[in-house]
C-alpha cells in the first residue's frame, strides 16, 4: 500500500483495484456513479472484495475506480479516518433496483445503521445516474451535497469518464 499525501489531513491511498479502467463488451442500458466509502476494520482490503463481489455480478460492471481518498470524518468527529473512492458501474438496474442491490451489499459487507454520520464498514451511494436528476422516496440523484465534499469530489476528479462526460 503506498500513501501520498495531499494535505494536512488527506492522502491517496493505492490498491490493486484502484484507480482501475475497463472496457465491457456487454451492452448495458446506463451509467451510475456509485459513492464508496468506509472507517471500520479493513477497510482498503474491503474495498478490494468490493470490487470483486461486483465482478462476479451480472447486473453490473465496474468500468472504472478512482484511487482512495482517505480523509477525517464529518458530521459525528469521535471515529476513525474515511477511506473513500467512486466507481462507475454499467448497469440495465433502474436507480431504484440499483439502490436496493447496494443496500443488500452493505449488508453483505456488515454495514450497521446505528445513527447519522455514524462509524462503518461500508457505505455505498448512488452519486449520479445518468447524469439525469430524480427524486422519488428514499433516493434524490444527484445525491445531495456530493459537491460540497471532499470525500467525493476529489475521487471524482480523478476519473476519465466523470472529466470527459459528466463534469460541465
Amino acid at each position: 500500500m503506498r500513501y501520498k499525501k495531499i494535505g494536512e489531513n488527506l492522502a491517496w491511498a493505492r490498491e490493486p483495484f484502484f484507480p482501475l479502467f475497463a472496457k465491457t463488451k456487454v451492452a448495458y442500458k446506463h451509467t451510475a456513479i456509485v459513492g464508496v466509502g468506509g472507517n471500520e476494520g479493513d477497510v482498503l482490503k474491503r474495498f478490494s472484495r468490493l470490487y470483486v463481489h461486483f465482478c462476479r455480478d451480472r447486473r453490473v460492471f465496474v468500468q472504472e475506480s478512482s484511487a482512495i481518498l482517505k480523509n477525517p470524518p464529518f458530521g459525528f468527529m469521535e471515529q476513525n479516518d474515511f477511506y473513500n473512492a467512486v466507481l462507475v458501474v454499467k448497469t440495465s438496474l433502474s436507480p431504484k433496483n440499483l439502490l436496493k442491490m447496494l443496500l443488500h451489499v452493505e449488508t453483505l459487507f456488515g454495514r450497521k445503521r446505528s445513527f447519522k454520520n455514524a462509524p462503518r464498514t461500508i457505505d455505498l451511494d448512488i452519486i449520479f445516474f445518468d447524469a439525469k436528476r430524480y427524486k422519488q422516496k428514499g433516493l434524490v440523484i444527484p445525491h445531495p451535497c456530493w459537491s460540497e465534499r471532499l470525500s467525493v469530489t476529489l475521487p471524482l476528479n480523478t476519473l476519465k469518464r466523470f472529466n470527459k462526460d459528466w463534469k460541465r
